[in-house]
């Protein structure tokens, strides 16, 4: 409501002169509003809530999202009156409703984070007019959100050396972050082994599993197996397949990595293929005083104070490390 805003915006100490609030969900009568106000900027939070009197079906179906979204671009459009539309997102994490959505607008961002971290990521899915995949990391505060500048120390800053870490240097857009992987394996609990992730996907951790029994002798078959990724962030390229792997086979052998970078992407033959930005991330390691690095062979670099292992297959990797 209007009146919760306005508290929050009172606590926030947010200055509202210019402001305007119109708790409104009829799309005739917010387009007469905004015919009067000439705002220079329109944010609308959310379509789903937002109906048009013209069509008989319910807010938040797919016919109303469409047509309120498609009136709302058009209107501003036509008085040059930047629109940012909040939609809401699935479980599954895509935007809810009709995909015509991402296609009206010029630029799609994901404002992403575990819901009981204190850090928040903005990322750049869509951009008509710039580059895509960038990324920007917030910390919550009383005093709102603030950017965070150094997102790799914040997520190193109370990472220790023990058995199951590994640092992965991984990239969104042109912007590289250091994230620690973690990982611990127990003896099953169960009859049935439990596999469980946080910011990693479940079936890329079943595939590195297998290529660990298969390839390097690493059996985790009557084992629980548990992989984070720290400070609430995910890991979706599949560069990250080589520090997870690591860091599984590190837990499971109890011995520690010690300080290195380590990325890669695995294949179902325990080959380790070569990823982009090498150069990129193998700086970040070395801006933040990491002198060993663990990459593919296919991404063999020279670098001034940094020992770089490249290796061709998982069971080399483990040789070298562990």
């Amino acid at each position: 409501s209007g009146s919760q805003i306005g508290t929050r915006a009172k606590r926030l100490k947010v200055e509202g002169e210019n402001l305007y609030l119109l708790p409104e969900t009829e799309l005739e009568y917010i387009l007469e509003t905004i015919q009067e106000l000439k705002p220079s900027l329109l944010v609308v939070d959310s379509i789903q809530t937002i109906h048009s009197s013209q069509l008989e079906s319910a807010p938040g179906s797919v016919a109303q999202v469409r047509e309120c979204a498609y009136k709302l671009a058009e209107f501003c459009k036509r008085r040059d009156i930047p629109l940012f539309i909040v939609g809401q997102i699935t479980k599954e994490g895509s935007i809810a409703g009709p995909k015509v959505l991402e296609h009206l607008v010029d630029t799609v961002l994901y404002f992403e984070g575990e819901r009981f971290s204190f850090y928040r990521v903005l990322k750049v899915v869509k951009n008509r007019f710039g580059a895509s995949g960038e990324m920007v990391v917030f910390k919550m505060t009383e005093r709102g959100l603030e950017e965070v500048p150094e997102p790799s120390a914040l997520f190193l800053q109370e990472r220790r050396a023990s058995p199951g870490s590994v640092v992965f240097p991984h990239t969104e857009g042109n912007k590289p972050v250091l994230l620690e992987v973690q990982a611990l394996v127990i003896d099953a609990l169960y009859t049935t082994p439990q596999r469980r992730t946080q910011g990693y996907d479940i079936n890329r951790l079943a595939l590195i599993l297998a290529v660990l029994e298969k390839e390097a002798k690493i059996f985790t078959r009557d084992k629980d197996v548990f992989v984070n990724v720290v400070g609430g962030m995910q890991i979706v390229e599949p560069a990250g397949d080589l520090a997870v792997a690591l860091a599984i086979a590190s837990s499971v052998k109890g011995k520690e990595l010690g300080d290195v970078v380590v990325f890669g992407e695995l294949g179902l033959g325990g080959e380790v293929r070569a990823v982009h930005f090498p150069e990129m991330r193998l700086k970040e390691g070395k801006r933040f005083g990491f002198k060993r690095a663990m990459v593919p062979k296919g991404n063999i670099l020279e670098m001034d104070d940094m020992e770089i292992y490249a290796v061709s297959h998982i069971k080399e990797a483990l040789e070298l490390l562990l």
